[in-house]
This record gives C-alpha cells, structure tokens and sequence, in this order.
C-alpha cells in the first residue's frame, strides 16, 4: 500500500488524480457501464460530509434521490471532475483540514467494495496513493478545469492532442454529451449530479466568449506541459 507524504492546504484547490491497478489491453475498464459511474458519484457525494451518510442506511437508494440529499459542512469543494473508463479526475478545495484525503480514502473504499462484491474479485480496485498537483492561480485553474473535461476527448479523436481532428463538430457534441463529467453541468444541463459542484468554481472558470476549436488548441498547448509534470 503506499502512503502519501504531502499535504493540503485549506482553501487551496487541488488537481486529484488515480487510474485503476487493471490496465490490461483485454479489459473494459473499472467503470465500464453506467452502474459503476454513477455509484462511484453517489459514493462521492454521501462522503463530502463532516458525518458522512452510510449508503447502507438508505432505503432503496436511488441515483437521482442520492445526489439531493443535502450534505451539511462539506470536507471538499468539487471544482470539476471526469470519469474515464480506467481512472478519474476530480478538481477539489479543502473546506476542513484533512478533507481531500479523508474524502478521497472514503470514495475508495466504498468503491472498492462495491467492484470487489459484483465481480467477485479482492484487493485494490485503485492505484496507491493518489496523485495530485496543486493549483497556484486562477488562470492555472480555468486550464485545468478545461484539462479535465477533455479528457474523454480521446475516446473520440484519439489524435486530437496532435491537432488531428476528423470532425470537430462531432467531437464537441460527444463531449457535451458526456453523462460523466462536469461539462454539462458547466454547459447548463439541469440533471442532479450539479449537487456535486461548487457553484463559485463553476463561475471563476466559465469562458462563453471561447469557441470549441480555440479552447481545443488552448488545452492541446496546455496538456503538451502539464501532462509532463504530473
């Protein structure tokens, strides 16, 4: 198991970040259907909470009836966040010292359990410690932001970091569509997973003057350093 030597500072956001331990060419991925991403949300929503609800006191939780649940003296802030199908990237801000680490450990544990159960397996569903990187200003921030949520961009473009693009309008609506990540929540869809999101993130890093092609150079450029360093 690895342990995490670093340490969050409150009030700052953090780029956090972990793939799964499965990474075979022959696998699906951890969140291989809709199930899995939205129980994975659901667990991310119960935690963020100085009292944490045990999903197993829920009378026949439902995904929607979940994320409603108001959630009293948050540990995190969530900027943003993507579901890829072997890894995941959520933008956090300490609200209460120890928040990210205690969120992040309850996520991955409530998950693992869940994985573990249904596909009869034992162990670590998710790489240890997890990653991440802090985020100095707000310009940092709105590129990460844009980091995060073109991520699924390879799924549909995969030479899309090289500018090799076969049909842009394509891929803008594809990432629009994209049930998980907190793009539609940004592009105004009204669907419960907006509970997750902290409302003065979404207002520091919306830009409605950008067009989709120059927000792709703009995050091309960007992933070129930040993938490099993190």
């Amino acid at each position: 198991m690895g342990y995490r030597r670093d340490s969050f500072a409150p009030e700052e956001w953090y780029h956090c970040y972990t793939r799964s331990v499965e990474r075979s060419s022959d696998t699906r991925g951890v969140f291989a259907d809709i199930t899995d991403s939205e129980r994975f949300l659901e667990a991310l929503h119960l935690a963020n909470s100085v009292e944490p609800i045990r999903r197993s006191d829920l009378y026949r939780p439902i995904h929607r009836e979940i994320l409603n649940l108001p959630r009293k003296n948050p540990l995190v802030a969530i900027g943003a966040y993507c579901i890829m199908p072997t890894h995941f990237h959520l933008l956090l801000k300490e609200r209460i010292e120890g928040g990210i680490s205690k969120v992040m450990q309850t996520v991955g544990t409530a998950f693992s359990m869940y994985y573990n159960i249904k596909h009869k397996r034992i162990g670590n569903v998710f790489v240890k410690p997890f990653r991440s990187k802090h985020v100095a200003n707000e310009i940092y921030f709105r590129h990460v932001v844009n980091y995060i949520h073109l991520n699924p961009a390879e799924l549909y473009e995969p030479g899309w970091k090289d500018g090799h693009v076969s049909d842009l309008a394509r891929l803008e609506y594809s990432l629009r569509s994209y049930h998980f990540s907190s793009l539609p929540d940004y592009q105004g869809l009204d669907r419960p997973e907006r509970a997750l999101l902290d409302s003065e993130a979404m207002d520091l890093a919306t830009n409605t003057d950008q067009s989709f092609s120059e927000l792709l150079k703009e995050t091309r450029d960007f992933y070129k350093e930040y993938e490099s360093t993190f």
